[in-house]
This record gives structure tokens, sequence and C-alpha cells, in this order.
């Protein structure tokens, strides 16, 4: 069952605070919070967007999608609107944390840049696995620039109010973008091990009969089966090889292509079938685009 919650009025009385200052924008610090026990577990729904910062997150968990993330050291995570996700506690005790929640309902940003840009940032398509781990200095940027927002619309709202919290906002969002690109670089370790589990993952399924039965694999394919999301891999993949995860799939493709022209007697049309294509015409067009020849141009040099 999944709970909507229409506005952030409606929210704030759901987990027990008073009445927001602003019913399209709010700033909430998690220790006022009603803390969540372990029969609360239920799926919401938030028709406005989430930014939270959470410093201790202990003995308790959030399901984003698919996937689990606990939190123990300073993360942000990002949620758009009508996104589907659960806190549980395992251990039967109070859940205690510290930080804050921004919430951002659309129609705060109605006809400014920000309504059509927010939605171009990535981070809000990752998963709670794939949240922002903040250093100490990029931590107090962002505390900054969110008590900037909670003081001014806690001032008096003037014609002023709006634009200035939206620029905020925008400093927020671009910030995030940053450390998110930042992460991808410093994370290395871990980040190259996603990228060799991908690598394998591909391998053994053109290995495999997967392909005869179920065509190319698809980037949601190759993201469910990692545990991430399609964005997130398609960010990692672009930051550390330069290269989407779709064109990572054709470069395996043609790999296999080439193996096939030149140690099988198999036709061109044979391959391309075999390879999921259900038309030549169309494997015929990638391994050119992707070689500079056809497939029999290839063949022929063989010879």
């Amino acid at each position: 069952m999944i709970r909507n919650i229409k506005t952030i009025t409606e929210f704030h009385q759901y987990r027990g605070l008073p009445k927001p200052e602003h019913h399209l924008i709010s700033v909430i610090d998690i220790e006022n919070v009603q803390h969540w026990h372990a029969d609360e577990p239920i799926n919401l729904s938030l028709d406005f967007y989430i930014v939270a910062l959470k410093r201790v997150f202990s003995k308790g968990k959030v399901n984003y999608g698919q996937d689990q993330y606990y939190y123990n050291e300073g993360i942000m995570s990002f949620m758009a609107p009508n996104q589907v996700f659960s806190i549980s506690n395992e251990n039967n005790e109070e859940v205690k944390q510290s930080g804050w929640v921004l919430l951002v309902h659309p129609d705060f940003l109605w006809n400014t840049v920000l309504a059509n840009k927010i939605k171009q940032y990535e981070y809000f398509d990752y998963s709670a696995n794939e949240a922002l781990a903040l250093t100490e200095k990029e931590e107090k940027t962002i505390v900054g620039i969110i008590e900037n927002i909670q003081q001014e619309y806690h001032s008096n709202i003037d014609n002023f109010s709006q634009d200035i919290i939206i620029a905020h906002l925008e400093t927020l969002m671009n910030y995030a973008d940053r450390f998110y690109h930042r992460q991808f670089l410093t994370h290395k370790k871990v980040n190259h091990k996603i990228l060799d589990r991908f690598e394998k993952l591909l391998m053994d399924y053109f290995k495999s009969d997967a392909i005869n039965q179920t065509g190319l694999p698809t980037p949601h394919y190759i993201a469910e089966s990692l545990n991430v999301s399609v964005s997130y891999l398609s960010r990692l993949l672009k930051t550390l090889t330069g290269q989407s995860t779709q064109q990572h799939i054709h470069d395996k493709l043609i790999e296999k292509a080439k193996e096939r022209l030149s140690t099988t007697e198999l036709s061109v049309s044979e391959i391309a079938y075999e390879l999921g294509f259900e038309h030549p015409q169309s494997f015929g067009k990638l391994f050119k685009a992707k070689t500079n020849q056809s497939p029999l141009e290839f063949r022929q040099s063989f010879n």
C-alpha cells in the first residue's frame, strides 16, 4: 500500500510538526520529527521535491526503489515528486537521527527557469544507495545555503522573497551537482568495482544464450543487475570511460560480431539474428558506424 501526501502542510501533520510557515517550501529539523518505529514501515509518495541531509541514522534504513541504504555519516539524498520510498526499523527501537529536510512544492517553482532546470539534475533519479556523501567542508557550504533559505521565508515575505529563495535553490542544486561529480572521481575503488562487474556482466551475457532469447541487453537491465539506477550508471561510465551504457553495450556487441564474422561461415543475416537483431540492415548499419566497414568488408579482410 502506498500513502500519497499531496501538500507540505499534510506532511507536517503526518510527522507531528507545527503548520509550515510557507505552504510551498519548508525546512525541517529532523530532531523535531516524531521518531519512526518498527511497526511503521509504509510506502510513501510525495507530490513535492525532497532534499535531505542526515548526519545520523542509527539502526534504521531507507528503502528506495529496490535498494537499501544505511546512514551512519553525513549523507545527502534527493527525491522528485511521485517517487516511492519507505522507512523502517529492523531492531524494534527508536531511530535516532539529526540533520534537516528541505521540502519544495513544484508550484513554488512555477513560471521560473528552475521549474524546468530542476528536472535535468540527474541525482533526483538516483537511488538511496547512490546518495551523496559530503566532506565536512562541503556540508558547511550546503548547510549555509539551507540556512539562507530558511531565514528568507522566516522573514516578512515581499516581492523579492521568491526570487531570492529560487536563487538559493539553484545554487544548492549546482553545488550538489559539483559534489556528485567529485564523488565519481574520488570514489575510484568503488566505481571501478562497478565497472568491472559491468564488463563481466556484458561478457557473460554475450557468452550465454540470453541474447538469442531476449535480444540485446538494455541499459535498464544492466543497471538493475548491478543494483544501481540507469542515470547513475550512465554518469559513472561517462566519468570513468567517456562512454554511455548503450555505447559500451554496442562495443561489446561489435566485438562478438567480429568474432563470428572471422571464425564462422555463418551469413551476415544469421549472425545478425544470433546477436539479437530483428533486421540484418540494422546490424549492418551499426557495424559500419562503429568500424567504418560493412560486415562483408570486414570478413573479406581476413581472406
